[in-house]
């Protein structure tokens, strides 16, 4: 399979949670994505996990710039089989990294330990950058 001209990016929990703290890796990465014309992806699970009510200023912003990606019925299934496959239980990061796979995505998050686990169960090579 090969990787598109301009690959993209996910953001997991830990990157939101950055963004909201500031953190300014990750603000710098997200603007050059932008300006690069990448729209980064936000599985909708990642979105309800960061979330804690409003308004959360630096989050919104931070979300203004990406598209919150919905777990549709094909998606979720292509989750579930993951999980048999890495034993895994968490399906937030399952699909974190089953929509980077299917997308050619980097990932962005804090904890890569099951993220590297998945991918390399599906037999794929993701970049993960860890904030």
């Amino acid at each position: 399979m090969s990787r598109p001209n301009r690959p993209g990016v996910t953001y997991d929990t830990g990157a939101l949670i950055a963004a909201e703290r500031s953190d300014r890796w990750v603000w710098a990465r997200h603007r050059a994505w932008l300006n690069a014309g990448v729209s980064p992806t936000v599985p909708a699970g990642v979105l309800a996990e960061a979330w804690r009510g409003g308004p959360q200023a630096n989050l919104s912003r931070f979300l203004a710039g990406c598209r919150v990606e919905a777990l549709t019925e094909a998606q979720a299934r292509a989750v579930g089989a993951l999980a048999a496959t890495t034993g895994l239980d968490d399906t937030v990061d399952l699909a974190v990294a089953e929509g980077a796979i299917r997308r050619h995505d980097a990932i962005v998050t804090s904890n890569p330990t099951h993220l590297r686990q998945a991918t390399a169960a599906a037999k794929e090579r993701v970049p993960i950058d860890v904030v």
